[in-house]
């Protein structure tokens, strides 16, 4: 059962959907209890994704076969991760609840889990270099769950 108050797990699973199933699994479901927005976009080397918006609150993300990749939540959801972090959030509150804070590729990265990231909006997703450059006050919306390991080069530092 879908649900927008289950636990956000990283690498895993948000609103009882899971990463790396088929979303033949769940279509079912989507499409007699939901409102479901489908959108197909073509990436630069020509591999087709589609993404599912699921009543405006979550969007499942999967690639050409149906495997699903991604769950992306807005602040319509209610669940949370690890029971503290959630949409609309301020910096300030994250940074507190939390022991390291990285960005990668427009994203917010916390405490080295790269199953979980927070999307920076416009125009800190572009501008933001440095922690420093995030206001305390800025609002965070979106919380993505996908497998970002591949954003951890051999240069980059994690301790």
């Amino acid at each position: 059962m879908i649900d927008f108050s289950a636990e956000i797990k990283s690498k895993h699973s948000a609103a009882n959907i899971l990463l790396g199933e088929n979303i033949s699994t769940y279509v079912n479901t989507l499409y007699t209890e939901h409102k479901v927005e489908v959108k197909i976009y073509t990436l630069p080397d020509n591999e087709t994704r589609t993404a599912y918006v699921v009543d405006k609150t979550i969007t499942v993300s999967t690639l050409a076969d149906g495997t699903i990749f991604s769950i992306g939540c807005n602040t319509r959801y209610k669940g949370r991760y690890k029971d503290t972090l959630s949409t609309g959030m301020t910096f300030a509150q994250i940074k507190k609840l939390t022991a390291r804070q990285r960005i990668f590729n427009g994203s917010l990265i916390i405490d080295e889990d790269f199953g979980f990231s927070y999307v920076l909006p416009s125009p800190y997703d572009e501008i933001a270099d440095s922690i420093e450059d995030i206001p305390p006050d800025l609002k965070l919306n979106e919380i993505y769950i996908a497998d970002f390991s591949s954003w951890i080069s051999p240069r980059t530092n994690i301790r």
